[in-house]
């Protein structure tokens, strides 16, 4: 039998902080959404995925991926959303046997008005503490992490974050090869 390879002392540490930051911070972002308009982070998540892509459309499946959702839990929060007037379900374009969740004029207005208030909590709780060099170091730590988590997640084929590594230089930038892009 082969012995457990224990964490050392300072790895233990980190993983203690990365445990807390999972935790904590969902939490006090939730509670800083709910606050401001009796919206969840989730809810916020599904919002603002929307909101960033092509025709404020997604199929639920990719929708679901950029969210780290099920397609069950997506679909339950979508039903809700779309009892607010915030997302509508449409038959993919492309493909009528893909149904897209499609954020309505009402879902963009809202996005709209709370992402200044959530971007500035972000900031507060996360970004106010960290320097270049810290966000840096955070932005590639939390890709490796990813690629043993997910090797395919959408975040290493997200076009924003492609432009940003072509406009410092970085080439391939939107590629995964198994390893994480600088």
């Amino acid at each position: 039998m082969t012995e457990p390879r224990w964490l050392t002392a300072q790895e233990r540490r980190a993983w203690l902080a990365l445990l807390s930051v999972n935790t904590l911070l969902p939490a006090a972002l939730d509670a800083h959404l709910t606050s401001l308009n009796r919206l969840s982070l989730f809810d916020y998540d599904v919002l603002a995925m929307l909101s960033e892509a092509e025709g404020r459309m997604l199929p639920m499946k990719e929708l679901a991926a950029r969210t780290s959702a099920s397609l069950s839990r997506l679909s339950h929060v979508v039903t809700k959303l779309q009892a607010r007037g915030w997302i509508d379900r449409q038959p993919s374009p492309d493909d009528a046997r893909v149904t897209t969740a499609h954020l309505t004029d009402a879902g963009w207005e809202t996005i709209v008005e709370l992402a200044p208030d959530h971007v500035e909590r972000v900031r507060q709780l996360i970004f106010d503490a960290l320097d270049g060099d810290d966000v840096q170091r955070l932005a590639e730590i939390g890709e490796k992490i990813v690629s043993r988590l997910e090797s395919d997640s959408w975040i290493f084929r997200d076009p924003a974050r492609t432009a940003i590594a072509e406009s410092a230089g970085v080439a391939n930038a939107g590629a995964h090869d198994g390893g994480v892009a600088p």
